[in-house]
């Protein structure tokens, strides 16, 4: 299981998955890779819900 996600929300508020990933700095990662692109969307790392209750 991959429970990192990257996700990208525009400036009206909608959000998107962008991708999973297997640890939190990989996914940060590509992130700020992203955000460097000059992108107006905010990326986000969050952990899965099924993974923060499995410990």
């Amino acid at each position: 299981m991959l429970p990192w996600l990257v996700i990208r929300q525009d400036a009206n508020g909608n959000r998107y998955r962008v991708g999973r990933y297997a640890t939190r700095t990989e996914a940060q990662e590509v992130a700020d890779r992203l955000e460097g692109e000059g992108q107006e969307q905010l990326y986000v790392v969050e952990r899965t819900a099924a993974s923060r209750q499995s410990g």
